[in-house]
């Protein structure tokens, strides 16, 4: 499928559905978010402009992932670090490259949900769960009770389920 310069509601959708994702899995390879970031935009535009030239390329998709691993060698290149063995790593190690993408669609879909908590919960909750701050140490930060934090996190906990049960009730249901 080829986009017209009129269709941007396609290329939208596929901004807005893979680019946190794309972040994701392109820090799996920098271990720098900032950087990770440009490289993604720097993929899209570059599609962009193959698309407005004409370019027919059959599953965006795919071909952002390529690209944006490319890019992500690239900088390592630049860097001295030798690539032709590299693969995606997270915190429990090496990983292949199809398993960083599936782990960065699902690292994408949580944070999604995360970001939706309301804005304390979600406060509270990032502060135990990716900081590991204990319960008296938030609350103190805070200025909270340990009694509004033990809720505010069993409350994420439960919004973040219930969406996870949705979602494979969606795909499996």
């Amino acid at each position: 499928m080829v986009f017209a310069a009129q269709d941007n509601s396609s290329f939208d959708d596929l901004f807005r559905y893979n680019y946190r994702p794309l972040c994701l899995y392109a820090l799996h390879y920098l271990q720098d978010v900032d950087l990770a970031e440009d490289v993604v935009q720097e993929s899209y535009a570059a599609l962009w402009e193959k698309l407005q030239e004409g370019t027919h390329v059959l599953n965006r998709k795919s071909y952002l992932y390529m690209m944006v691993r490319n890019r992500c060698l690239d900088h390592l290149r630049k860097k001295g670090i030798p690539t032709e063995s590299l693969k995606p790593y997270d915190t429990y190690g090496i990983i292949d490259d199809d398993d960083a993408q599936e782990r960065s669609q699902t690292e994408a879909r949580l944070w999604t949900a995360i970001d939706s908590l309301p804005e304390k919960c979600r406060e509270v909750f990032i502060l135990s769960k990716r900081d590991g701050l204990k319960y008296e140490e938030i609350a103190e930060e805070l200025g909270l009770s340990v009694n509004t934090v033990r809720n505010q996190i069993s409350k994420a906990l439960k919004v973040l389920k219930e969406g996870v049960h949705k979602l494979y009730t969606f795909f499996f249901a």
